[in-house]
């Protein structure tokens, strides 16, 4: 189900309690992804996740947007790092 927010925390219900953080870590890319996608036009998915490390590939009009690191640091990292408050980085790699 999609749960679009706007300044408040998102909906993770739906997430297993016992998911491993790389799932969780998912689940959080996706609701971000619908937001971003439904209001902007954008996308944001997953590449990797090591507990400490967030990457993520911007897509949609995320691509070669002069707002896409604003969107990486407003959105994205300031929506994971309180549930992941060990990441150190949040990287976006370039669109295939």
């Amino acid at each position: 189900m999609t749960r679009f927010f706007a300044g408040a925390t998102p909906d993770t219900s739906d997430v297993p309690h016992k998911a491993s953080a790389e799932e969780r870590v998912a689940a959080l890319i996706n609701i971000l992804s619908d937001y971003i996608e439904h209001y902007h036009g954008g996308s944001v998915e997953l590449v990797s996740f090591d507990g400490e490390r967030l990457v993520v590939r911007m897509g949609g009009a995320c691509e070669g947007c002069e707002f896409t690191q604003q969107t990486l640091d407003g959105w994205i990292a300031s929506t994971i790092r309180p549930f992941f408050p060990n990441i150190q980085s949040v990287e976006a790699l370039e669109s295939k």
